[in-house]
């Protein structure tokens, strides 16, 4: 068994897998990767389960010292990774010798890196995941969520030494050229007309009220028109519109249930997308239909099997 060990961390350092599923129902929330296709092709790399644990770093501020020689694998964000002073791009595998540091800074491209060890991560399983929630205390190391912390030592157990980088053609786009997909909502057509029209022709603002529950977006005032509503469930991606009328894109930590309307959901890629996304940055939305997000999905996935 390998172990790495902790020099630097903040709070926004976590453990994380795909989150939990089928307890929704319990009022826990889903936690995971909020960039899964990242964390997806860092496992990837290394031959891994593609939802094995991970260590989400957000903006930075992690160093880690191998106690043996390893192999590990980073995908994601660029967060001016150095292996002992020397920089270290993403989207590959690579060696960290024994008694070496791998650190990373500060956001040049992208807000999230994704760091994946052979065989995942080891950490207790709390229904079901090992993904950290800290609001419901709930997964990470020691299954508390807690986040990761200075002088903790992480363990996997899993063989490989493939050193492999992921083509450039298949690497997500980080710099967010291309409007976020939206699957229309059942009170989409309860918003005035010209809020509709705003919606999907003009731009919004990541606020920088923003964590890992969701993003406020910063624009024209949405009208809702309806009748009130009782609370229901709130899928991941669900665009809320409180009386404010500045949308809301519930992320991974979100509460399970809701009562604002809400105009529809962003698709798993286009929330992947987003969550490499810093406070000011500024985004457009499309409309899509649930099928072709659905192809558009399955497409993806198939990335993985013929790579």
């Amino acid at each position: 068994m390998s172990r790495l060990r902790i020099e630097a961390s903040t709070p926004l350092c976590l453990l994380q897998d795909a989150g939990r599923f089928g307890v929704r129902h319990l009022g826990v929330t889903q936690g995971g990767a909020a960039d899964w296709c990242s964390m997806s092709w860092a496992n990837w790399l290394l031959g891994n389960e593609l939802d094995a644990t991970v260590i989400e770093i957000t903006l930075g501020g992690l160093a880690v010292v191998a106690e043996e020689e390893c192999w590990l694998a980073l995908a994601g964000a660029d967060l001016a990774a150095r292996i002992d002073g020397q920089p270290l791009a993403p989207w590959r595998s690579f060696k960290l010798g024994k008694g070496q540091t791998l650190q990373l800074t500060q956001p040049l491209l992208g807000a999230r890196a994704y760091l994946a060890a052979p065989g995942g991560f080891q950490a207790p399983q709390v229904l079901g995941s090992s993904a950290t929630v800290v609001r419901e205390e709930l997964g990470g190391l020691d299954g508390m969520g807690l986040p990761l912390a200075k002088g903790a030592a992480l363990s996997y157990g899993g063989e490989s030494r493939l050193l492999r980088e992921v083509p450039a053609t298949l690497r997500p786009d980080l710099k967010l050229n291309t409007p976020l997909d939206l699957v229309l909502g059942a009170q989409i057509g309860q918003f005035g007309g010209q809020s509709l029209f705003d919606v999907f022709n003009s731009a919004w603002t990541l606020d920088s009220r923003a964590d890992r529950m969701g993003v406020r977006l910063l624009g024209k005032a949405l009208e809702y028109q309806g009748p009130p509503m009782i609370s229901e469930g709130i899928p991941l991606g669900a665009v809320q519109v409180p009386p404010d009328g500045q949308p809301i894109v519930l992320l991974n930590d979100r509460q399970t249930i809701g009562g604002y309307p809400r105009l529809g959901a962003l698709t798993p890629l286009a929330l992947a997308r987003l969550a490499q996304c810093l406070p000011g940055a500024q985004i457009r939305l499309r409309p899509v239909v649930q099928e072709v997000a659905h192809c558009e999905h399955i497409k993806y996935l198939q990335r993985f099997k013929d790579s």
